[in-house]
């Protein structure tokens, strides 16, 4: 097993190549629009999933929330599916997101790489809390993810990702993963994940996975880090914190299993007031 990491800060430029999704492959994209209702709440304007992107709203902690849920209505990404979540949080809106269950990448029938895209955009003073279900990469499947951020100065966000190698006593497939961040039209974070079979070689050192089958990284982004930005730390033998440059954090861990990565993440949540 194999893992190549990749991180930027600045100056990075979105030079990622994407293949052309098969005809053959599934099609589906979920959008959600949550804006200020000028009551303290917020409302969704837009609430709309097509095939396995269900979407649903849910009862949240707060009153000036909205809460969605994403359901799995079928077995989905699919060798050659390409699908689409996208979020747009409106000035002063608060929204929180989860899934259901764990997205399993599954293999196709002609072998060709399924997309799984996620484009999210804050406005100002807006707050997202996106918390999906892990990502369990199947053995025989390739996944692209490309999770793509933009941020207005004052919004808030937490964004949690865990992947899972492979289910119970199995090899994974191969995952590409991609975060970028935007923050007020700057380069906040632009990270990188490659493991399973046919990623890069040769990364044995600090950048791998150390024979570990979950990982995931929590990103807290927070205006009031740009006065008393949080010190780097580390929380266990294999989980870190790295403030970042500019109003934000990345947490990321590795463990044994998917238990064990969300303990780590959530005390992290906490640590931060989410």
């Amino acid at each position: 097993m194999s893992a190549a990491i990749n991180e930027e800060t600045e100056g990075t430029e979105d030079t990622e190549e994407t293949p052309p999704t098969p005809p053959s492959g599934l099609r589906a994209t979920a959008r959600i629009h949550a804006v200020a209702d000028g009551r303290g709440g917020t409302a969704l304007p837009l609430l709309a999933g097509e095939g396995p992107l269900a979407l649903r709203r849910t009862r949240s902690s707060s009153r000036a929330e909205a809460g969605v849920v994403l359901v799995g209505a079928m077995s989905a990404p699919l060798g050659g599916d390409h699908l689409t979540v996208e979020a747009a949080v409106g000035p002063g809106a608060r929204l929180s997101f989860a899934s259901a269950a764990a997205t399993l990448a599954l293999p196709g029938r002609t072998g060709a790489p399924a997309r799984y895209d996620v484009d999210l955009t804050l406005e100002d003073g807006a707050s997202l809390r996106w918390l999906p279900e892990p990502l369990v990469s199947v053995r025989g499947s390739h996944l692209r993810v490309r999770t793509r951020v933009r941020l207005a100065p004052t919004a808030r966000l937490v964004l949690r990702e865990e992947q899972v190698l492979g289910r119970t006593g199995e090899a994974p497939g191969l995952l590409r993963s991609r975060l970028a961040v935007d923050c007020g039209g700057r380069p906040l974070l632009d990270q990188e994940l490659a493991c399973g079979p046919g990623a890069p070689g040769g990364w044995d050192g600090p950048a791998g996975l150390a024979g570990h089958r979950a990982l995931g990284q929590l990103l807290v982004v927070e205006p009031a880090f740009g006065g008393n930005p949080p010190a780097a730390a580390v929380l266990g033998e294999y989980a870190a914190v790295t403030p970042l440059a500019g109003p934000a954090v990345l947490v990321t861990a590795l463990a044994a299993d998917a238990l064990r990565v969300r303990e780590l993440l959530d005390s992290a949540c906490r640590r931060y007031g989410w």
